[in-house]
């Protein structure tokens, strides 16, 4: 997994506009939480996040004024428009312990020629549980041959080691759907109606 070092700094001020500020600066406020600590306010450099971000469960090791911390990120706001960082919430993490994450979904493989079965995701990513230090960046599924009506449970998904299911193993995870039938086009319906509408102008004329 990703593993990225970022300077923090300590916050002081708080409100809407001083957050403006803090993101007119180029930094992202932010909280620390977590192991039964009090929340730790601070702001971090915004596009050096931005970039760690681009990995999932990234493991952040913080500089607070010469304190290290670990941290995974656990709720990031974005801007709707533009989507750039609004806030973010940090989870501080020990060496060896558990924690419980979603990791990204990737398929490989193709679906059974001639099937015309269309893969559907229920789940984007797969919650489990993982020592802190090892998240897997996601995980793999085959799909090769699957048919219509075929589908990957949740138990089906082979996992790294020292990784488990934070989910039932009966939940489904991908399924192939059988194509809905085109219905025929409405063409006469459409042609009917246009001799009606002309023989509404005609009599009105």
């Amino acid at each position: 997994m990703a593993d990225v070092k970022l300077t923090a700094e300590t916050r002081t001020e708080f409100g809407k506009g001083a957050a403006r500020r803090i993101r007119a600066a180029g930094r992202v406020p932010a909280v620390i939480y977590g192991h039964g600590t009090e929340p730790v306010h601070i702001t971090l450099p915004g596009h050096e996040l931005m970039l760690a971000l681009k990995a999932a469960n990234v493991l952040i090791t913080l500089d607070i004024e010469g304190r290290q911390e670990l941290v995974i990120p656990k709720a990031v706001q974005r801007e709707a428009i533009r989507n750039f960082l609004v806030h973010i919430d940090l989870l501080i993490v020990k060496r060896g312990e558990k924690v419980t994450v979603e990791i990204p979904i990737q398929t490989e493989g193709e679906l059974a020629p001639g099937g015309g079965g269309l893969l559907e995701h229920v789940l984007n990513a797969l919650p489990v549980e993982t020592e802190a230090t090892h998240i897997p960046e996601s995980v793999t599924i085959s799909v090769e041959g699957l048919q219509p009506g075929d589908s990957v449970l949740a138990k089906d998904v082979k996992l790294p080691k020292g990784t488990s299911l934070a989910i039932d193993g009966e939940d489904v995870v991908l399924q192939v759907l059988q194509p809905q039938a085109e219905e025929p086009a409405a063409e006469t319906v459409g042609a009917e109606g246009g001799e009606q509408g002309g023989e509404e102008q005609s009599a009105a004329e």
